[in-house]
């Protein structure tokens, strides 16, 4: 499984960007699919994540009610859309894909089987 990440960019604090993920290959071993940041000198840390088959979700505490992740399964693409932007959500956004995926293994970096490039979200104050 291939996975391309596109939608990163800077944009000003208080304002909206959309990620997307397509997943190439053999698409059907997925499960869940989930989007991870990377900050520098913190570790990486889930973001989103969203279940293959009945869409359901997991958020951290630190984005619930500015961000949304969506799937489109014909597409077999993941999208995640960013509002309310602040400073402190810089950084590297990465997608990730996983086989076996639980909703408790969701935040888990090593449960993924599969990682996109990372795409580069800078939120200027």
């Amino acid at each position: 499984v291939q996975l391309q990440a596109s939608g990163g960019g800077l944009v000003q604090s208080g304002g909206s960007l959309r990620l997307s993920c397509a997943a190439s290959g053999r698409t059907f071993s997925i499960n869940a699919m989930g989007w991870f940041r990377q900050a520098p000198g913190k570790e990486r840390e889930l973001i989103a994540a969203i279940t293959w088959a009945d869409g359901r979700t997991v958020y951290p505490d630190s984005v619930k009610g500015r961000f949304t992740i969506s799937r489109d399964t014909a597409k077999n693409t993941v999208f995640l859309q960013m509002n309310s932007l602040r400073p402190e959500d810089t950084a590297v956004y990465y997608c990730a894909a996983g086989k076996f995926l639980q909703i408790r293994t969701m935040s888990i970096v090593s449960s993924y089987d599969y990682w996109g490039q990372g795409t580069l979200v800078t939120v200027s104050s």
